[in-house]
């Protein structure tokens, strides 16, 4: 019978039943480094403020090292998590008489929340750098099309006329939403919990401020009962996650419609797609369904912590267990889905004859039409409306319905009004009514490329936040390395 080094002080052993049940082992796979790091980063603080001797300091720091080297795969998996197994397999290493004094001063309720707040900075930055690809890939895809006419939607139904250029800095002004929406949320994630113990905080003279500095953690939870018991950070990030998967999960709605027979405006490579059992003919957009699919699936992850978080008194609870894999999926899932969609949208093919032919049908000039009723003839806008309108019941929008209509709606003629069939035919040319829309955000060709030029700047400034972010991170490993160096002589 194993000596466990938690239970057998207070509790006999558990059957294998409970302990497969309470086990965070697996899902620990994803703190393993991150756990030796936080193991370090105390084990240097606690020599310094002579809580333990520099020797079996040095003794510790050596024999993490040793576990470090041989992965998680050498712990003990009978153990509850990945905390207990390394102290269990440290004291194995080195004995008791050192290894046991690693845990003096903390809990692995501090411990936990500073171990998964380090690995999910790390996938935060990466998780930004795949945004910011896939922002640069509907920015490439908006300069090929500031001159392509597409036809706009809205419920559903061809709308008024717009550009594809238009239509992609839509998704990459979004994804700048949402990477500022990641780094907002890194720094709340960037706070360190270590030296709260178990919530109540610690005799020993720990030195909370130089331990966050050596695990590269921007300032301190102060309040320890809080610093153990909050994931208001995961709920956060998991939040960041949802809403960017919605962005994701619209564009591949759009792929999966825009690439059928009835649309017909884009084709997905084949890498993209997928064929069927038993009709030869098929080509259909799996790539895209899954993503939408698993929309779905990171805003599970979300509910699902909201309901653990939800009524948990202070400070500690179990329960906490259960938010680290709902936090971990759905991440692994978000970094993959964004990668997929810059990959697929750099490879598909624009049916641009298609696009441009659909954007001048369901009388989708009718706006422009009344905008220039409007301009040239000084109706009100509710009256070009109702113009148009009646025109569009009579079956179409040429110059002789809008007379009748006018006529009919204003009781004067068109030339009466100042408006020759010229007036008409102009406002029926789809390049003229997009060109005039030059508003900022508009679909002018003009404003596009400017809008592009001001979506790269905005993404090369975001690339220098992450290269900074990730510049002091390197900066603390260094300290803390150089810290284990000079204990160790």
């Amino acid at each position: 019978m194993k000596d466990d080094i938690l239970r057998r002080g207070r509790l006999g052993l558990q059957s294998e039943e409970v302990t497969l049940f309470t086990s965070s082992l697996e899902s620990d796979r994803w703190i393993f480094d991150s756990d030796l790091m936080v193991d370090e980063a105390h084990v240097v603080m606690l020599a310094r403020q002579q809580i333990i001797g520099e020797e079996d300091a040095a003794k510790i720091l050596t024999g993490l090292d040793r576990i470090r080297e041989d992965g998680i795969e050498l712990l003990d998996s009978s153990y509850e998590d990945v905390h207990i197994a390394i102290e269990a397999r440290l004291i194995e290493l080195i004995g008791e008489e050192a290894g046991g004094r690693m845990h003096a001063g903390r809990s692995r309720n501090d411990e936990v929340a500073s171990c998964i707040r380090i690995a999910l900075r790390k996938d935060l930055i990466e998780l930004g750098r795949l945004i910011n690809r896939l922002r640069l890939a509907f920015i490439e895809r908006a300069r090929e099309g500031v001159s392509l006419i597409i036809p706009g939607f809205t419920h559903l139904q061809r709308a008024q006329p717009t550009t594809l250029a238009h239509h992609f800095l839509s998704y990459a002004c979004s994804l700048e939403r949402s990477f500022e929406r990641l780094t907002d949320a890194y720094k709340r994630v960037n706070l360190c919990p270590l030296g709260a113990a178990a919530f109540a905080a610690t005799g020993f003279p720990l030195d909370r401020a130089y331990a966050c500095e050596l695990l590269g953690f921007d300032d301190l939870l102060e309040n320890s009962m809080d610093a153990v018991s909050t994931r208001d950070f995961a709920i956060e990030t998991i939040s960041v996650c949802a809403n960017l998967m919605t962005d994701i999960s619209r564009f591949a709605e759009e792929t999966i419609l825009w690439s059928t027979d009835e649309f017909n405006l884009i084709e997905l490579a084949d890498e993209y797609t997928s064929t069927s059992s038993i009709m030869p003919q098929k080509k259909n957009p799996d790539v895209s369904e899954l993503l939408r699919a698993r929309t779905g699936t990171v805003h599970g992850h979300l509910v699902s912590v909201l309901s653990i978080c939800k009524a948990l008194p202070n400070s500690y609870n179990r329960d906490l267990q259960e938010v680290t894999p709902h936090l971990k999926d759905a991440l692994m899932i978000t970094k993959n889905a964004v990668n997929i969609t810059a990959g697929m949208l750099e490879t598909l093919e624009v049916h641009a004859d298609v696009m441009l032919d659909k954007s001048l049908s369901g009388f989708s000039m009718a706006t422009e039409l009344a905008d220039m009723l409007v301009r040239t003839a000084g109706l009100p806008f509710r009256t070009a409306h109702q113009i148009v309108g009646s025109a569009v019941r009579m079956g179409g929008i040429d110059f002789e319905r809008i007379e009748e209509a006018c006529e009919r709606v204003t009781g004067r003629r068109p030339e009466q009004l100042g408006i020759e069939r010229d007036h008409v035919d102009r406002a029926l040319d789809p390049v003229t009514s997009i060109d005039q829309r030059s508003v900022v955000g508009g679909p002018a060709p003009e404003e596009c490329l400017r809008s592009i030029r001001e979506r790269e700047r905005r993404v090369k400034a975001d690339e220098e936040r992450l290269k900074s972010i990730n510049e002091r991170l390197m900066h603390a490993e260094k300290r803390l390395d150089d810290a284990i160096k000079e204990l160790r002589g």
